[in-house]
């Protein structure tokens, strides 16, 4: 009997080791956009790499998820393409979630062209923290009491978007009350005529009420999505956007900005990027020049003539378009001096 329950007792504790093993818990630090993103850790701490806080990493995994914004594009016939697809890819690129809804699943056509089918009607359509509207043909929902109904059922959105006449839905809807708005040039009187409590911006690109930005007309809504991905993911997240769609025309915090968050607090001097301004070369190599862009007042290589930009996470520290660091050298009188990449082992010596 003694045998038994001793065995017993052995199992148990075996069991509970291996459950143990199983159980432990593996730190990653918050994603950063640099190489360390991939690295996992069996302690707690500090990220190696980049100095950030380790967190455990199913935790970690489920506050991403909630974080990670779900837009609803309600389209209508007649929708203006770049109005919605626009748009559409800056917030696909910067990882959101984006369906669309129309008031019925039935097939609709954009500017007589592009046939789209919905995901959603207005009847099954899931709750959203972003809702957006387009122009073209926009009176078929702001003028149709069931979606503007649908549209004020929506209680829990962290943020209404309008690009060109999708502003007249929002002001039927009375969102627009007592706010700032702009829209598309020539929907401009309408607007101001008919909706006498919203204040009405003309040369505006977009006009941002802090959970409300409506944007002009057709491609502003590109400068308006951008500006939202900056509000909530950071400058440097927008860039990024901007250069993969090759949309050169950002011209960043071009908006009116009435909430007091500006995303583009960085850029609004760039004395802090002159110091990395010079020509670089690997010893006998390559050389890479660093200039910065007035547009962007943002800093950004040349190399083999090609623009290449570099993202400002903190002195001395940057990042490139493959998320490699770029970290840059200074000599005992903080100047300077040559910078390296986390990418290879090259070391650049500044030239001037």
């Amino acid at each position: 009997m003694k045998r038994i329950v001793l065995l017993m007792m052995m199992v148990c504790v075996t069991n509970s080791s291996f459950a143990s093993q199983e159980s432990k818990p593996i730190y990653v630090c918050p994603p950063c956009n640099n190489q360390c993103d991939d690295l996992k850790f069996d302690a707690s701490g500090v990220c190696s790499h980049c100095n950030m806080t380790l967190q455990i990493e199913n935790e970690l995994k489920i506050t991403m998820t909630q974080m990670k914004k779900t837009i609803a594009f309600y389209l209508q016939s007649g929708v203006e393409v770049l109005d919605f697809a626009g748009p559409m890819e800056v917030f696909a690129y910067a990882g959101y979630e984006v369906f669309t809804v129309s008031k019925t699943k039935d097939p609709i056509v954009s500017q007589g062209i592009l046939k789209i089918i919905p995901d959603y009607d207005i009847n099954d359509a899931p709750q959203a923290d972003i809702l957006a509207f387009f122009g073209g043909n926009s009176g078929a929902a702001s003028d149709d009491p069931d979606v503007i109904n649908w549209v004020k059922s929506q209680q829990h959105l962290d943020y209404h978007f309008s690009v060109c006449t999708g502003a007249l839905v929002l002001a039927k809807a009375g969102i627009l009350e007592n706010k700032t708005a702009t829209t598309f040039h020539d929907a401009l009187d309408y607007l101001e005529q008919n909706y006498p409590k919203t204040k009405v911006l003309r040369n505006a690109r977009y006009v941002d009420n802090g959970t409300i930005i409506t944007t002009a007309g057709i491609s502003a809504g590109i400068d308006g999505a951008l500006h939202l991905v900056a509000r909530l993911n950071g400058f440097n997240a927008a860039r990024k956007v901007a250069y993969y769609m090759e949309y050169d025309k950002w011209f960043p915090g071009e908006g009116v900005m009435l909430s007091g968050e500006n995303p583009y607090a960085i850029i609004e001097n760039v004395d802090h990027l002159i110091d990395y301004v010079g020509v670089y070369e690997i010893v006998g190599g390559q050389k890479i020049e660093l200039k910065i862009s007035e547009r962007e007042k943002s800093l950004y290589a040349i190399i083999n003539e090609m623009k290449y930009p570099l993202f400002y996470n903190k002195k001395d520290l940057f990042e490139d378009v493959s998320k490699n660091e770029v970290v840059f050298k200074r000599d005992k009188n903080n100047k300077i001096i040559g910078c390296e990449s986390s990418g290879d082992s090259n070391y650049y010596k500044k030239l001037n």
